[in-house]
């Protein structure tokens, strides 16, 4: 299972890229900006696996971006932590680029 290291980095955009750098955490953040709570919720909405979705959830859980309920055990709720939340902002912005620069003309794009 991945793991989650701090960086040590002198720069705070790299401390962040090492949290926020793999693409199956801002995929699962996506997701539970757009209300996603559950693993299955996440399991049924990205093409990951059990093994990579569950190390990446610890991971956000580890680095209080993403907190548990309960804890331990079965049927947990993942919920935004308050420096969580204020990724928000960050991803509102992602979703406007992609949007702007990343279709084609007339193509669907989903609001965020």
């Amino acid at each position: 299972m991945k793991k989650y290291t701090a960086s040590r980095a002198p720069c705070p955009v790299g401390r962040a890229s090492r949290l926020l750098g793999d693409r199956w955490v801002i995929l699962i953040l996506r997701e539970a900006f757009l209300g996603a709570d559950r693993f299955e919720q996440f399991m049924d909405r990205l093409p990951i696996s059990r093994a990579a979705l569950t190390s990446r959830l610890a991971i956000l859980v580890e680095a209080e971006v993403l907190q548990r309920d309960p804890a331990e055990g079965r049927r947990a709720r993942y919920a935004l932590t308050a420096a969580g939340d204020e990724l928000r902002p960050m991803f509102t912005e992602m979703w406007r680029w992609g949007e702007k620069h990343l279709f084609e003309p007339g193509e669907y794009s989903p609001d965020f």
